[in-house]
């Protein structure tokens, strides 16, 4: 049963982070940073560990002058995302 729940998403910061790019085409930097209230070196640690694993995507851009990182959902990592609440639910359920 155990085996179904996927390490990427044993840290909090990390299920956050797949939430929110779940539930939107894509999210940027600052405002991931903000809406989680973690550090930069905090965010881009997670970020890094999710992208190795080819769960979410970086598109990197400039506004005006300034530079703008936007990360994205990919499919594989919307379909481990599915999966790992799946196990969750099952998890859940298995307790009542």
């Amino acid at each position: 049963m155990l085996e179904q729940f996927d390490k990427a998403f044993e840290s909090r910061i990390r299920l956050q982070i797949m939430s929110v790019l779940a539930a939107n085409e894509s999210y940027d930097f600052s405002s991931l940073k903000d809406l989680l209230e973690v550090t930069d070196g905090n965010l881009a640690s997670h970020l890094k560990a999710l992208e190795k694993e080819e769960y979410i995507s970086v598109n990197k851009s400039f506004i005006g002058r300034k530079p703008n990182t936007r990360y994205e959902a990919t499919q594989k990592g919307l379909m481990a995302f599915k999966k790992h609440l799946e196990s969750l639910e099952k998890l859940i359920k298995q307790q009542k």
